[in-house]
C-alpha cells in the first residue's frame, strides 16, 4: 500500500465532493478492521460510568448490532471493542457482548497493572480468545510515568508481553510519549498501541517541541510500537475542515514515521460522533 492509497482508506476525513469513501459493493484490497470503538449499555441498572447522562450525543446504547448497522455498508469487516470503564466487572461484560457478535474480533479491557491482584485477573479475562490486551495511560487518574518506579508495575507489564497480549495506551501527550520510550526500555518485548495520536496537540514551546520529536523518531525505531489512526479529526474556531489536505502533513509525517505496517485503522466510534457521523467521517 503506498501513501495515497493509506491516506484513503485510514485517514478517517473524506467529506469534501469526490473524495474517497468505501461501499460494501467496491473492492477492497484486504479487510477492513476498526481497531477502536467503545461498547457499553446506557440501559443497565448499574449504568455506565461514561458517557454522562447529559451527553445528548453519546449517551445511548453503543452495542454491536448499532455498530455493524453503520460499519458493514463501508466495507467494514470487523472491530477491536476498547474499554470504556474501570469497572473491573465491566471486562466480562464487555467479553460477554463480544462474543455474541461477530462483528467484534477482540477486546481491549481494563486491569491496572501493579495491582496485587493483577496476574489473577489477567488470567480470569484472558480464558477469553478475544482478550488482547489492556488500556493504561491517561485515563481514570492514571498515568503510565508515575509507576515506572514501582517493580510491581513493571512485573505486570512483564507477564502482559510473555503472554504477548499489547498494552493500548490512552489519550497521549508528549509526558506520555516520553513515558512509553522509558517503558519499552524496560520492556522491549511489549507490544505497545499508541492510540489517537493524530488529535495531540503539537507543542508550542520549543524545546518541548525537540524533546517530543526525538521521542517519536525514537518510538518509530521500535517494531513492536504501533500508533493507531483514529481522531483524526479536529475542530478549528467551531469548525470541522473535512479536507483531506488539512491533515495530510501529520498523517504523512506519522506514515513516514512508522510506516504502513504498524498504522493502524480506528474509527473511535461512538465517540466520533461528537466530530461527525460515522458514515460522513468515513474510512
Amino acid at each position: 500500500m503506498d501513501r495515497r492509497e493509506f491516506l484513503a482508506l485510514s485517514a478517517g476525513v473524506c467529506l469534501a465532493p469526490g473524495s474517497v469513501q468505501l461501499s460494501a459493493n467496491q473492492h477492497t484490497p484486504i479487510p477492513i478492521i476498526d481497531t477502536h470503538i467503545h461498547l457499553f449499555d446506557t440501559t443497565r441498572s448499574q449504568g455506565v460510568p461514561w458517557p454522562e447522562k447529559n451527553d445528548k450525543i453519546l449517551y445511548q446504547p453503543a452495542l454491536p448490532g448499532r455498530y455493524r448497522s453503520i460499519a458493514e455498508k463501508l466495507g467494514i469487516t470487523g472491530a477491536i471493542a476498547v474499554e470504556a470503564s474501570p469497572w473491573l466487572e465491566d471486562n466480562r461484560w464487555l467479553i460477554d457482548t463480544a462474543e455474541n457478535d461477530k462483528i467484534i474480533v477482540g477486546v481491549i479491557g481494563n486491569l491496572e497493572p501493579g495491582n496485587p491482584d493483577f496476574a489473577k485477573q489477567l488470567g480470569r479475562f484472558q480464558q477469553s480468545p478475544l482478550f488482547l490486551g489492556i488500556r493504561y495511560g491517561n485515563l481514570w487518574g492514571h498515568d503510565i510515568a508515575s509507576q515506572l518506579k514501582n517493580p510491581g508495575f513493571i512485573s505486570d507489564l512483564r507477564s502482559l508481553a510473555r503472554e504477548e497480549l499489547v498494552l493500548d495506551t490512552a489519550n497521549p501527550n508528549p509526558a506520555l510519549l516520553a513515558a512509553v520510550v522509558k517503558l519499552t526500555d524496560l520492556v522491549p518485548d511489549l507490544k505497545v498501541v499508541i492510540d489517537h495520536l493524530p488529535q495531540m496537540s503539537l507543542p508550542t514551546d520549543k524545546a518541548v517541541e525537540k524533546l517530543y520529536e526525538a521521542d517519536l523518531h525514537e518510538l518509530g525505531q521500535r517494531p513492536k510500537v504501533y500508533v493507531k489512526i483514529s481522531e483524526v479529526l479536529r475542530r478549528v474556531n467551531g469548525q470541522i475542515p473535512t479536507e483531506l489536505s488539512f491533515y495530510r502533513a501529520r498523517l504523512d509525517g506519522l506514515y513516514n514515521t512508522f510506516g504502513e505496517d504498524r498504522l493502524l485503522y480506528g474509527s473511535d466510534w461512538p465517540n466520533s460522533d461528537q466530530w461527525l457521523p460515522f458514515d460522513m467521517a468515513g474510512i
